[in-house]
C-alpha cells in the first residue's frame, strides 16, 4: 500500500507563490517512476478536481484555470512530486492532494489559502 504525504501549503496573499511537495511513503519495491502522478484540489462545498498531472513519460496536463501559473514536476529518485504555484488567486483556495493517476485512496492533503 502506498501513501502520499503532502506539504508546503499555507496562507498567502493574492499574487503570491507557494511550492507544494508530495512524498511517497511506501514499502520498498514500489517503482514510483512507472506511475503517472497528479495534483488535485478540493475547495469547500465543491468536488475534488484535477489541477495538474504528469505521466511516467513526463507528459503534463493542466486544468485551464491554472495553465501558465502552476507547474508540476517530479523527482523519481526521491519518489516526490512538486507543484510550483505562481500568481495565486483567491479561487485557488483549497485542500491540495497528490496521488497516482487513477488511484482512489487519498491522503490528508495540504491547505492552501489565498487571501489578503
Amino acid at each position: 500500500q502506498v501513501q502520499f504525504v503532502e506539504s508546503g501549503g499555507g496562507l498567502v496573499q493574492p499574487g503570491g507563490t507557494l511550492r507544494l511537495s508530495c512524498a511517497a511513503s511506501t514499502a520498498s519495491g514500489f517503482i514510483f517512476r512507472i506511475y503517472g502522478m497528479g495534483w488535485y484540489r478540493q475547495a469547500p462545498g465543491k468536488q475534488r478536481e484535477m489541477v495538474a498531472t504528469m505521466t511516467s513519460t513526463l507528459v503534463t496536463n493542466y486544468a485551464d484555470s491554472v495553465k501558465g501559473r502552476f507547474t508540476i514536476s517530479r523527482d523519481n529518485a526521491k519518489k516526490m512530486v512538486f507543484l510550483q504555484m505562481l500568481n495565486l488567486k483567491p479561487e485557488d483556495t483549497a485542500v491540495y492532494y497528490c496521488n497516482m493517476i487513477g488511484h482512489n485512496v487519498w491522503g490528508q492533503g495540504t491547505q492552501v489559502t489565498v487571501s489578503s
